[in-house]
C-alpha cells in the first residue's frame, strides 16, 4: 500500500485526488496540507511514501517548503503537480530534491504511474523534462540565467520578483535581512541584472510568475 500526501490550497483539487487515488487498490491517501507549511507538518508526523505538491499556495509555496521536507524526511518521494509548464520549473526542482514534475493538463493515470514509479525510490521523468534534461547536457554553457542560480537564490528571485521586501522574504525563510541582501546580490550578478523591476520584467517573460 503506497501512503500519499496531498499538498495544494484548493480544497476541491485534493478532494478530486483523494476520490481519484481511492479508485486503486494500492493508494491510501494518509494526510492533506493546504499549504507549504503544513506540507511540512504532515511530513513530520504522518509516515508517508510520496508526497504530491502544488507549488503556488499563500504563504509559504512548495518551492520553498521543498528543501525543508527534504531535510526532514529525505526518504520520502515528492511528486510536484504544477498548473506551471514543465521548462518553466522542472528543471530546477529536480535538482532540488524533487522525485518528479507533472503538468496539472496531464492525464490522471499518469499521476498515478508517477506515484507507483516514486515509491520505489525512483525519479520519474516524462519525455518533456528527459527532453528538457538532455538540452541542458547540450549547451551548458548556454543554459538560461534563472537556471544558473543555487535552490536559495532561485527562492529569493521568485519572491523578490513578486514584490516582497527583504523583510518578508528573512521571515517566510527563516533567514536575516542581511542575508537575504547577500543572495540578492549574488543572483541579480548572475543574471546581470539591475534592479527589483528587472527581476520582475524577467520572470514574467520567462512565465515564472503570473
Amino acid at each position: 500500500m503506497i501512503k500519499i500526501g496531498i499538498v495544494d490550497d484548493h480544497a476541491i483539487v485534493r478532494s478530486g485526488l483523494r476520490q481519484f487515488f481511492s479508485e486503486h487498490v494500492d493508494l491510501r491517501v494518509a494526510g492533506e496540507a493546504a499549504s507549504g507549511r503544513e506540507a511540512i507538518e504532515l511530513v513530520r508526523t504522518t509516515e508517508l511514501d510520496v508526497l504530491v505538491m502544488d507549488l503556488s499556495m499563500p504563504g509559504q509555496s512548495g518551492i520553498d517548503a521543498l528543501a525543508m521536507i527534504r531535510a526532514k524526511a529525505p526518504d520520502v518521494g515528492i511528486l510536484i503537480l504544477s498548473g506551471y509548464p514543465e521548462e518553466h520549473y522542472a528543471m530546477n526542482l529536480i535538482r532540488q530534491g524533487a522525485s518528479g514534475y507533472l503538468n496539472k493538463e496531464c492525464e490522471p493515470i499518469e499521476i498515478v504511474n508517477a506515484i507507483r514509479t516514486i515509491s520505489l525510490g525512483r525519479r520519474y521523468i516524462t519525455p518533456a523534462v528527459a527532453e528538457l534534461l538532455a538540452r541542458q547536457l547540450d549547451r551548458k554553457d548556454d543554459a538560461a540565467p534563472h537556471e544558473q542560480l543555487s535552490e536559495r537564490e532561485f527562492q529569493v528571485f521568485l519572491k523578490l520578483a513578486k514584490g516582497e521586501t527583504a523583510g518578508d522574504i528573512a521571515k517566510t525563510l527563516s533567514l536575516s535581512v542581511k542575508t537575504v541582501s547577500t543572495y540578492r546580490t549574488r543572483l541579480m550578478e548572475k543574471m546581470n541584472l539591475s534592479s527589483n523591476s528587472d527581476l520582475t520584467y524577467y520572470a514574467l517573460k520567462n512565465k515564472l510568475i503570473d
